[in-house]
This record gives C-alpha cells, structure tokens and sequence, in this order.
C-alpha cells in the first residue's frame, strides 16, 4: 500500500472512531500516530514528532487568543451585560408581533460581540430570554428554535475564536477575517428577524403580545449597555486602529469585562475561581482538538493527499465555483454531525489547498477571507441542523416541557434564512470584502 493509500485509508478509519464516540481531539490523533508510524515504519519517529508537535503549536502565541476570548464571555455573563442587552432589545421590540424574538435575536448579536462562542451565547442567552418568551405565550419549540438560532451569532459576530483558528490554519490576518465577519454577521441577524416575522404570520398563535415600553424606559434601558458598546469599541476599534494586537486586544476586552462585572457585583472570589476553572477547562478541551488535528494533518501532508487532491481537481477542469458548491455541501451535512471547531480543524488543510489553486477573479488572500467566512457560516448552520445541532439540545435540555420534534419544525425557518445568506454571499463575494483594505 502506498503512502497515498494510507492516507485515504485514514479518513474512514476516523469517521469510525468518531461514530463510536472516541473524542474527536483523541481520535484525530490515534489515527495520525498510528498512520505516521506505518507510513514511517518506526514508532520512533512517530513519538519524535509528538514531541516537536507539541511545543509547535502551543507555542504559538496566536492561540493565547483563545482563552482571553473565553474569559470575557464568562465575565460578561458575570457583569449582567446579557440580560441588559436582551432588556433594551425587548423595550424597543416587544410589543411587535414577535417583538420579544426579535428582541433575543438582538441580544443574542450584541452578546456575540463580546463572546467568541455559539454554544456559550446560547446558552447564556437561554437562560435570559427564555423564561420571558414563555411569560408573553410563546410556544415552546419557537422559543428553543429561535434562541438556538441566535446563538450561532456568537461565533460570527467578532471576535471569534473559530476565526482565529481558521485565520492561524491558512496563516491569513486575523484582524481582516473579524472585519470581513462583520457584515455577514448582520445580515445573518436581519434574515433571523425576517424569519421570526414570517413564522408568527404563518402561524399566528404561536407568539403572544406584550405592552408597549414607554420611549423614556426605552432610553433608559438602552443606556444599560453602555459597557457591551464600550468593550467592544474598545476591543475591535483598537485592534483595527492598530493600537494593540488581536491578541492585546482580547487581553484588553477580558480586563474590561472582568472590571465591569466587579463594579457591578457579579465578580466576587468564588466566581472569579470559577470563571478561571471553566475557562481553563474549555481551553484545554480546544488545545487538545488543536493538538489532535496538528498530528493528523501532520500525516496528511506527508502522504502527500491535500497536495494530490488539489492536483486532481484541477487536472478535472471542473468549474471552480462547482467545487466551492461541494465543499459547502460537505460541511453542511457533516456540520450536523461534528461541532464547528473540529471540522474546521480537520478539513481545511485538505480543502484550503484545492480552494487557493482556483480561479474566482479575487486576490488570493481575498479567496482565502472570503472561504472562511462561507465556511464559518455553514458549520455554524449545522450547530442548528438536525439531527445532531449542538444548540438544539443546550437550548431543550433549558426547557424540558418543549418537545424536540417542535423545535426542529420551528428551526428549519431559520435553516432556510442561512441557506439563502450562504447563496447570496457566493454569489456577490463583495458583500464579504467590502471592508477589507
């Protein structure tokens, strides 16, 4: 069997240690020191490579990134800024038919603002809104469909940590991807608004009414975010002001929140240990995917399979806007199966090599932006598809009355809203670059 071969073999022998829940990070690297070792033929070597891989990807001073981002959702949390950003949303959107889901989707954008995680954004959000969605009668797999919607804004709206692994994987600017996330991002909250619009006509009696909010409780309400506005002003204006680094500037923002939440009562001894333990635990969890898919996609390249599938493709004169359409497929039904970070992981050193060699009339280092933020786009859509969305189940396991067939039916309004972004952003790649220099 040639080293080729060995490295096609590798793909299902992982997708059969991932359906057999092996935790993906352990699994991409079982998979990668055995394949090394047999493509080597010595175990030596593989265990040699452990060592350098090691300290070449911890060491890199990107990935500190992480951590900091984690932080200052968790501070945030901490200080109130959810429940002020879904309070001043609500006072301007309530009283609209579907006003208080509109109003979660805001919350759910703002919070995204300040916190590089779907999954946390969700459920953090979850815990703010749902109980007032239920209290205004709406019905429960809307309530579920359209908070576990939201949540994916937390990893498109900047800062994002999926972004800056994707920005470390293709080696681009990190601080480009966040700005060229942006507009995507708001588009992704107007067409979530636009479905919640459509639901509640379609189906008039799944959203109650509540009372119209005075215009000075509304000013008032709207003052409270102020620290939401100030951090990240202060996170992402000095990042692309070139005041300090992506990597400053997450340092800057978890400072910010965490002071935020101290003069606001919520940042006391026992929840800071508990912000640095939960973080901790999550950084650990993602530095050992990192790892993981570092070891694997180290065999990869020595069986030489991007290199020769990149060859492949181009030798077939197949359109390059057919295979972007594949490989965007692919994530959209894998995204179902595996969470963001570990396809994003495990796929972009095979498919990033095919997409740079294509010719869609941009720069390559605009190519390069504009397939992340596609690709961002739809896994995050998987987080949301079933059977396995990943916010589906936080957000039911929040609200047990609420059966998961209501969720999935309320929830494909929102699939249908992203499936149209995605089509819109293929097609007009300028909405994506329009603010990058």
């Amino acid at each position: 069997m040639s080293t080729l071969e060995i490295g096609i073999a590798s793909f299902p022998a992982l997708m059969i240690l991932i359906f057999l829940r092996v935790p993906i990070g352990l699994a991409m690297f079982l998979v990668g020191l055995i394949g090394l070792s047999i493509v080597t033929g010595s175990t030596n070597v593989a265990f040699a490579r452990l060592k350098s891989e090691t300290f070449t990807t911890f060491s890199s001073y990107s990935l500190t990134i992480v951590p900091m981002f984690l932080l200052m959702g968790h501070f945030a949390t901490l200080g109130g800024m959810s429940t002020a950003l879904f309070k001043a949303a609500e006072g301007f959107l309530g009283h609209r038919k579907g006003g208080v889901a509109m109003a979660a989707i805001g919350a759910c954008a703002g919070f995204g603002a300040i916190c590089g995680s779907s999954l946390a954004t969700a459920a953090t959000m979850g815990r703010v809104a749902l109980p007032e969605l239920k209290r205004y009668g709406y019905a429960g797999g809307f309530s579920t469909a359209t908070l576990a919607a939201g949540g994916t804004l937390g990893i498109l709206i900047p800062p994002s940590v999926v972004l800056v692994i994707y920005a470390i994987l293709t080696e681009q600017n990190i601080a480009k991807l966040f700005l060229a996330a942006f507009i995507p991002g708001i588009l992704a909250a107007l067409g979530y608004v636009i479905a919640i619009s459509l639901y509640v006509r379609l189906f008039p009696g799944s959203a109650g009414t509540r009372p119209r909010v005075p215009f000075n409780e509304r000013f008032a309400l709207l003052l409270k975010v102020w620290p939401v506005l100030l951090v990240f002003g202060l996170v992402v204006g000095g990042i692309y002001r070139g005041w300090f680094t992506p990597t400053e500037g997450a340092a800057v923002g978890a400072a910010g929140t965490g002071i935020i939440a101290l003069i606001n009562g919520g940042l006391r001894w026992g929840t800071l240990i508990e912000s640095f333990t939960v973080t901790a635990r999550s950084t650990a969890m993602i530095f050992f995917i990192v790892l993981g898919a570092g070891f694997y996609n180290g065999f990869l390249a020595l069986t030489q399979v991007p290199q020769e599938l990149s060859n492949f493709v181009v030798s077939q004169g197949f359109s390059p806007w057919v295979v972007l359409s594949l490989i965007l497929v692919f994530y959209l039904v894998f995204g179902c199966l595996m969470d963001s970070l570990s396809m994003i992981l495990l796929t972009i050193p095979i498919f990033f090599p095919v997409i740079s060699v294509l010719d869609f009339g941009l720069s390559p280092e605009h190519v390069a932006i504009w397939f992340g933020i596609l690709v961002l786009i739809v896994v995050e859509v998987g987080l949301i598809t079933p059977p396995v969305g990943m916010n589906l189940f936080i957000i039911n396991a929040m609200d047990p009355e609420s059966s998961m067939i209501d969720t999935y039916k309320s929830v494909m309004f929102f699939v249908g809203s992203d499936l149209v972004r995605v089509v819109i952003l293929v097609m007009f790649p300028a909405i994506t670059l329009f603010l990058i220099p």
